[in-house]
């Protein structure tokens, strides 16, 4: 089902880095954006969808994600839904979410995880269409060269991830 006729239940929640809006479908959390984030949904799509703050999958993605700025999370465990992308972007995704912990790869590497060594400009597409940020680890993808490249919600946001990440290793 494509998303513009899916319904899904919302929840905007507060968090260091900015409000995140959550969306939860049917068969788990299916998006997490900041608000100003690139590629996230339309205004006119958010609108038909049902403001839910008691929905038990966004209940459980707030908490979660609260525990993980506090640094009492290294990883979430939620139904995620990612059945809105390609195939591609499925893949990519699903890649995404063997990053460990204060990890980080290159975008050449993790095309390679994909089985797809030649298609890093697409890998990197697909992660910028990533629907759920911090959920599914996009901030762990950088530069071959070590530098930060390229975060839908921003490189100070990537930057920030990272650092909290850091900083919750060596503790």
């Amino acid at each position: 089902m494509s998303d513009t006729m899916t319904i899904l239940a919302t929840h905007t929640v507060s968090s260091p880095l900015g409000p995140i809006l959550l969306a939860a479908s049917p068969n788990g959390l299916r998006g997490a954006w900041f608000t100003e984030q690139a590629h996230r949904p339309t205004a006119a799509m958010i609108a038909q969808w049902e403001a839910q703050p008691e929905h038990p999958v966004l209940l459980a993605a707030a908490t979660q994600l609260n525990n993980y700025f506090h640094g009492d999370r290294q990883t979430f465990d939620l139904p995620l839904d990612l059945t809105a992308g390609t195939a591609f972007q499925i893949s990519a995704w699903s890649t995404l979410l063997q990053i460990a912990w204060g990890s980080t790869i290159s975008y050449g590497e993790l095309a390679q995880r994909m089985g797809k060594p030649a298609a890093v400009r697409a890998a990197g597409t697909a992660i910028g269409r990533n629907p759920l940020c911090i959920f599914v680890p996009c901030h762990r993808v950088i530069g071959s060269n070590g530098s930060l490249t390229g975060y839908a919600g921003g490189l100070h946001r990537k930057q920030a991830l990272l650092q909290l990440e850091q900083r919750r290793t060596l503790i």
